[in-house]
């Protein structure tokens, strides 16, 4: 994936449900990854154990490296395009859907966005699990809202019962189709399910100076210590084989239920021997960005698969079919077109790639749904 791409999550659920004490959570625990949110206002995103009264249109730096913007939804594109600058060196993009707009026009504004700097992270719906019924009786679109998400956070899982919390899980998880479903308290989730941490910096020495950040999301930790964080599995996957684009595109096409990021890079050896695919997969959402491979480095695909719910060896077993298993399962000269699908049109920046067996970029390859659009309009028809 592009340096410059930035992964936008947006952020959703009724009021009460927990999600800006979920967002709060993400601020004090970014230790240096620079986050920037967009919310209708500042009344609840907490700075230093102080509220921040904001009026519309205003930017707030949190003071961590991170920005808060308070925008209505027409408003949007022109923020996302000011939060892209490179000059703003942010890690990630975080949309606090109430008061904005519907969840899925949210998701399609990223989807279909011009900007070039962005890439969709996914639809994060939180539920209240001691009110949920009463949640569906009050706003009966939830279902809908459930149906098109990619994860779905069961907070305020500590207070009901065991056997409550189990219900509400089961009734969420088959509203929610494929997707992952985890149980939280305290909004507590690990910022590493939703986003990549960035990368710490260190001094010539090795050291690296604790920063007041540091010692803030310290002190959050000791005083939220009991406070267990929602629970999720990853998976790693490396193989020094080429994979098969065609058999890892049926695997990916028919990802279990639960799995909600695929990461890592893959090798697709003959198909084209030039380059190495970045992957970037999120709930639904799938996208290939080709790029040459380091000189002198090792050519091997490395995946990160994380979700919940989900049948680990299972996950590498189907992993491990995709490997090319010798001169005799050479892909064919059409393998690649499938994978070729899910590269950014290269009329929006992407330079072409071709291999052996490959055909340039033709626009016929993105007449089935370029913006990965199609799959949330499906979901939200069913719903």
């Amino acid at each position: 994936m592009s340096a410059q791409q930035i992964p936008v999550v947006v952020l959703a659920g009724f009021l009460g449900s927990g999600k800006t004490t979920l967002l709060n959570h993400l601020l004090r625990t970014a230790r240096g990854t620079r986050v920037g949110v967009m919310v209708n206002d500042f009344g609840s995103i907490e700075i230093d154990a102080m509220t921040v009264a904001g009026q519309v249109g205003s930017t707030v730096s949190l003071g961590n490296g991170c920005l808060c913007c308070a925008v209505d939804a027409s408003e949007l594109d022109t923020y996302l395009e000011a939060l892209t600058r490179p000059s703003a060196r942010l890690d990630v993009i975080v949309i606090e859907a109430s008061g904005l707009a519907e969840p899925q026009e949210l998701v399609r504004m990223v989807l279909a966005s011009d900007n070039e700097r962005v890439v969709y992270g996914g639809l994060v719906e939180v539920v209240d699990a001691a009110e949920f019924d009463a949640t569906r009786v009050r706003h009966p679109e939830t279902d809908r809202h459930l149906a098109l998400a990619d994860l779905v956070v069961v907070n305020k899982a500590d207070r009901v019962p065991e056997d409550e919390l189990r219900r509400v899980r089961d009734a969420v998880t088959g509203l929610a189709g494929r997707a992952a479903v985890i149980t939280a308290a305290y909004g507590r989730v690990d910022p590493e399910l939703l986003f990549d941490r960035a990368a710490r910096v260190e001094d010539a020495a090795g050291a690296r100076q604790l920063s007041f950040e540091d010692l803030y999301a310290d002190a959050y930790e000791r005083d939220h210590r009991d406070h267990p964080h929602a629970a999720y599995e990853t998976v790693s996957f490396t193989a020094g084989e080429p994979l098969h684009p065609r058999r890892l595109m049926d695997f990916l096409d028919s990802r279990p239920e639960g799995l909600y990021r695929i990461k890592g890079f893959v090798d697709f050896g003959a198909a084209d021997p030039d380059n190495r695919y970045a992957v970037h997969a999120v709930g639904r959402f799938l996208r290939f960005y080709p790029e040459p491979w380091p000189p002198g480095g090792q050519r091997l695909t490395q995946l990160v698969l994380i979700g919940s719910g989900t049948d680990g060896e299972a996950l590498l077993r189907a992993l491990d079919g995709c490997r090319v298993a010798g001169p005799h399962d050479t892909p064919e000269d059409h393998a690649l077109w499938g994978v070729l699908r899910y590269v950014p049109d290269p009329r929006e920046g992407a330079g072409p790639v071709t291999g052996p067996g490959t055909p340039a970029y033709d626009t016929d390859l993105y007449d089935t749904d370029p913006y990965g659009t199609a799959a949330y309009d499906e979901a939200a028809d069913r719903a």
